[in-house]
C-alpha cells in the first residue's frame, strides 16, 4: 500500500538534520541542515517541506528525532523534546512545528527506533524477529524492534543511561551531566574526548584506553543479549563507524563472558549477531522514511 505515493521525512540529529522527499522507498531529493537552535533548524526544515508540498503534495510525513522525546499520544507535549543535554532543545516542539502546516498522516519516533525499523525492512535486520540498533556518537541511544514493531512503553528505551560494570583499574569519572559514568558517559563522543584529552579520531588504534572502551561496549552488548535475545545488535554512529576496530574487540569480550551460557553465541555467530548496520549512514534518513511509509499504512 502506498508504494508509489509521495512522502516526506525528517531525521533530526544532534549535529545535522536531513529532510528528504521520496516516492515509495525511492529517495528523490535530500537536503541537509545544520542542527542549530530549534527555531533555526525546525524553521528551515519546515520551509523545505512547504517547498516540496507546494510543487506536489506529499501523502505522509515521518519524523525520527534524537531524544529523549515524548511518544505518548495522550500527553499535551506529544511530539516534543523532553529534558535533553543538548543546549536549548529541551521542550522543543519538534513534531508540531514540522506537521502543523500539512493535513496528512504522520509518525514520530526516536532516531534509533527509525533506524532499527529501516534495518529490519531493508538492511541487516531483514528476516529477524528481534533487532537492536545502537548509535554511539554525540550521545548513545538504542532502538529495539520486536516482531516488526519498535518498542514503546512509558517512554522509549534510554539504554545510554544504564550503568555497567567498570573495567578493573578504570578510574574515569564519566562525562554524562545526569549520571556521570553511565554507558553514554563512558563511550560517547564527549566521553572519549575527555578520556583521551584529544579528538578520538586522532588516537592510535593501539592506545591502551581503547581496551576499557571495548570492555564498556561489551558490557552493554551482553545486557542487550540477555534481556532481549536480540538476533542482531547493530552498532552505528560516528564512534562505531570511525573506529571499526572496536567491534571485533567487543565481540571477543562478549563471547568470553557469555558464550558458555548462551547456546546461540560463539565466536562465529558473534560476527553475524554483533555487527555494523547494512545501510551505513543511510540508516537514519531511511528510518525517517520508514516511519512515513508506516504512517501511510496506518
Amino acid at each position: 500500500m502506498g508504494t508509489d505515493q509521495l512522502v516526506a521525512a525528517v531525521e533530526l540529529g544532534g549535529t545535522k538534520s536531513i529532510a528528504l522527499l521520496a516516492r515509495g522507498h525511492d529517495i528523490l531529493e535530500q537536503v541537509n541542515v545544520p542542527t542549530a537552535t530549534p527555531d533555526e533548524t525546525l524553521g528551515q526544515l519546515q520551509n523545505q517541506l512547504k517547498t516540496w508540498h507546494a510543487a506536489e503534495p506529499f501523502s505522509a510525513i515521518g519524523i525520527a528525532s534524537f531524544g529523549p522525546v515524548q511518544l505518548q499520544q495522550d500527553q499535551p507535549d506529544f511530539g516534543c523534546m523532553l529534558d535533553t543535554p543538548k543546549p536549548n532543545w529541551s521542550q522543543a516542539r519538534v513534531a508540531p512545528v514540522l506537521t502543523e502546516p500539512f493535513s496528512c498522516p504522520w509518525k514520530f519516533d526516536t532516531d534509533v527506533n527509525g533506524a532499527v525499523l529501516a534495518e529490519y525492512k531493508w538492511g541487516a535486520g531483514m528476516g529477524c524477529n528481534s533487532v537492536c540498533y545502537v548509535t554511539i556518537g554525540t550521545g548513545l541511544g538504542a532502538g529495539f524492534l520486536i516482531g516488526g514493531t519498535p518498542i514503546h512503553g512509558a517512554m522509549h528505551p534510554e539504554v545510554g543511561h544504564i550503568k555497567t560494570r567498570r573495567a578493573e583499574g578504570d578510574s574515569f569519572g564519566g562525562a554524562c551531566p545526569f549520571h556521570g559514568d553511565c554507558i553514554e558517559g563512558l563511550v560517547a563522543g564527549p566521553a572519549l574526548a575527555a578520556r583521551f584529552n584529544a579528538d578520538m579520531r586522532t588516537v592510535p588504534d593501539d592506545h591502551p584506553v581503547w581496551q576499557n572502551v571495548a570492555h564498556d561496549i561489551a558490557e552493554l552488548t551482553a545486557i542487550v543479549l540477555l534481556t532481549t535475545s536480540a538476533q542482531r545488535i547493530l552498532y552505528g554512529g560516528g564512534v562505531a563507524t570511525l573506529r571499526p576496530f572496536l567491534l571485533p574487540m567487543v565481540r571477543e569480550r562478549v563471547v568470553k563472558n557469555l558464550g558458555s551460557y548462551l547456546p546461540f553465541l560463539d565466536a562465529q555467530s558473534a560476527e553475524e549477531i554483533i555487527c555494523a548496520p547494512a545501510l551505513g549512514n543511510e540508516a537514519g534518513p531511511r528510518g525517517a522514511l520508514a516511519l512515513a511509509l508506516a504512517a501511510l499504512e496506518s
